[in-house]
């Protein structure tokens, strides 16, 4: 893997996370969800979504970035407490990892995931889970690579009228 700068992200890197989130969007889900709907989504919308997430500053939820050789963002990842229907529970959810086109392959990834790994079992928590598209063969392989598991959960999730069901994965953390 290179050398990734991976920190907490701050308001400063919402444009750039919008456009890691928006391409990373476009690019995975290209035949999984309407076309239509990956045309629509906006970098600038993306962005405010951010800056009102961060403003709100739940302290549970941790957004981490990757910064590439330049200072750029490259990558974003975000976890925080695993709901159950509105139930908190004591394990985490990995809700985000995307990654620049551009960028795929190159570890950054893999170095987020990392570290969301590395802090969810610093916090004390006993498992980290994920939703992941049923039909996205290219992540589910990713975090498979990284030990992550299918628990048999699905999940019905829908775009634009259109049925995208999700998996569940976890993974067992050391305490």
């Amino acid at each position: 893997m290179r050398s990734l700068r991976i920190r907490e992200m701050t308001r400063a890197d919402c444009d750039g996370v919008a456009k890691v989130r928006v391409g990373g969007w476009r690019s995975a889900y290209r035949g999984l969800m309407p076309q239509s709907y990956l045309d629509g989504l906006s970098v600038e919308a993306d962005a405010e979504l951010r800056r009102e997430y961060l403003a709100q500053g739940d302290p549970g939820v941790v957004n981490l970035v990757a910064e590439g050789t330049g200072g750029e963002i490259v990558g974003w990842a975000c976890h925080g407490p695993y709901r159950d229907g509105e139930v908190v529970t004591m394990d985490a959810e990995l809700y985000a990892v995307y990654v620049h086109p551009d960028q795929l392959g190159q570890g950054v990834g893999r170095g987020l995931l990392t570290e969301s790994v590395t802090r969810c079992s610093a916090a004390g928590h006993g498992r980290l889970l994920l939703w992941v598209l049923k039909e996205n063969d290219r992540a589910r392989r990713f975090y498979e690579r990284a030990g992550f598991r299918a628990d048999g959960a699905e999940e019905p999730f829908e775009v634009d009228g259109v049925a995208v069901p999700e998996v569940r994965y976890t993974r067992a953390l050391a305490r």
